[in-house]
Order: structure tokens, then C-alpha cells, then sequence
């Protein structure tokens, strides 16, 4: 009897230490699996979400600053001769005379706004190269209907760069920033019957007054939040022939 009670005694021993999980065991091991489940995703989804915003905010800043770099290198080209005219801002969209990439090519108009029908989008647009002065002054006006009431065609032309908030141009004229629209130092006559025509081209055209490009450009920006960039930026642009970084 003592040895059977024995082995009865170590069965029971083995039985206890060999027995399955509970269901309450088994419910709190998977709850404990499904927190740990949940937090992993939250935490990947987090990391993707901040992997996505980054990968927005540096394609605002890269755009932008390609942005700004466009509105140096066509400064820089600018045609300032008295044959066409160099510059005009009317408060609204800025046009410039560029030299076309391509020197053989001619001409190029270029304007650049802020249009209040894309979200306060900042636009440039540029026509196609001229070589004749009726084809420049076409395009000319094309640029001012562009920044008023663009046609489909015309905005097959124009480049989003930035949502802006607000815009302001400056003149450096006679050692001062000043408005654009004021009348001092903007336009000087020019000689009675100058003949100005485009380089390269034939047509030709009797000139009344010319155009003064300024010493300098002062381009503000006011960008949103919520951008990459918040706030005003400020980016001035110095005439080649002057040299320097600013006026």
C-alpha cells in the first residue's frame, strides 16, 4: 500500500507540473500579444506618417529654392537694351525681357504672380522664343492676360512654385528702396526716331520712352504655415553690372 500511494503521489506530482495553460491564461497571453500587436503598428504607422510629411516638406523647400533660383537666372538674363522693354510691374504680375537659352533664339517673355484662383499659388510663365518684335510684343501682352484671366492654352506654360499668402516688389533706385509704381527714375524719353529692334531679328519700331531697370529687385515673400517654410522670405537681387550680393 505504502508503494503504491507513493507512485499514486508522484503521477499526481507530474500530472501538475505537466498540465495545460487555463483559458484565462491563454486570454491574457493574447491580449498581451494584441497590446503589443497595436502599439508596433501605431508605431510604424507613426514613422511613416513623419517619413511622408518630411518627404513633402523637402520637396516644398527644393521646389521653392528652385523657385527663387529661376527668378535670379532670369533677372540675370534680362535684355536691359532700349529696343524692347526690359521690365513692368503694375502691382500684379511681374514681366521681364529675357535672353532665350539659347542666344540664337532671340527673345523670351517672362512673368511671374500670384494668382488668387489657385490657392495664392506663386506662378511663373514664359513664352516661347521671339526673333521679330511683333511676335514679342504679342507675347508681351500675352503675359499680362496670363496673370489676369489665363486660357487653358497659356497655362500649359506656367510652373507652380509655392503657395504664398502675399507678394511685394521693391525697386533700388537712387540709393533707396521704393515702390515700383512710383514714377521717379521709372522711364526716361528716349531719342526722337531711335529705331530698336529685337537681336537677330528685322522688324523695327520708333521708341518713345525706355524702361530704367533699377539697381535692384526686392522680392518678399509671405509663405503660410504649415509650409516647410513659414513667415516672410526675403531675396534681393543686384544688377550684374553693379556686382555684390545686395544693393
Amino acid at each position: 500500500m505504502l508503494v503504491r500511494t507513493a507512485i499514486s503521489r508522484g503521477r499526481s506530482t507530474r500530472f501538475k507540473r505537466c498540465r495545460a495553460f487555463t483559458l484565462i491564461e491563454l486570454l491574457v497571453a493574447l491580449s498581451v500579444m494584441a497590446l503589443m500587436a497595436l502599439l508596433s503598428w501605431r508605431s510604424i504607422d507613426g514613422m511613416a506618417r513623419a517619413q511622408t510629411t518630411l518627404s513633402q516638406r523637402s520637396d516644398q523647400l527644393l521646389t521653392l529654392q528652385a523657385g527663387l533660383a529661376q527668378f535670379k537666372f532670369d533677372l540675370d538674363a534680362m535684355a536691359q537694351t532700349p529696343r524692347v522693354t526690359s521690365l513692368d510691374w503694375d502691382g500684379r504680375v511681374l514681366r521681364l525681357t529675357r535672353l532665350a537659352p539659347d542666344a540664337g533664339d532671340g527673345l523670351q517673355v517672362v512673368a511671374w504672380t500670384r494668382r488668387f484662383d489657385s490657392d495664392g499659388q506663386w506662378l511663373r510663365w514664359q513664352s516661347v522664343p521671339s526673333r521679330e518684335w511683333g511676335s514679342w510684343q504679342q507675347s508681351w501682352n500675352q503675359a499680362a492676360l496670363w496673370a489676369q484671366n489665363p486660357s487653358a492654352e497659356s497655362k500649359k506654360s506656367e510652373t507652380q512654385i509655392a503657395p504664398l499668402l502675399e507678394w511685394q516688389i521693391f525697386y533700388f533706385r537712387n540709393n533707396a528702396w521704393s515702390n515700383p509704381l512710383s514714377s521717379e527714375g521709372a522711364a526716361v524719353p528716349a531719342a526722337p526716331g531711335a529705331p530698336r529692334t529685337i537681336p537677330g531679328g528685322t522688324a523695327s519700331f520708333s521708341a518713345t520712352a525706355v524702361v530704367v531697370v533699377p539697381d535692384g529687385i526686392r522680392l518678399v515673400l509671405t509663405l503660410p504655415p504649415g509650409q516647410a517654410l513659414a513667415g516672410k522670405l526675403i531675396q534681393d537681387w543686384v544688377k550684374p553690372t553693379l556686382g555684390g550680393d545686395r544693393p
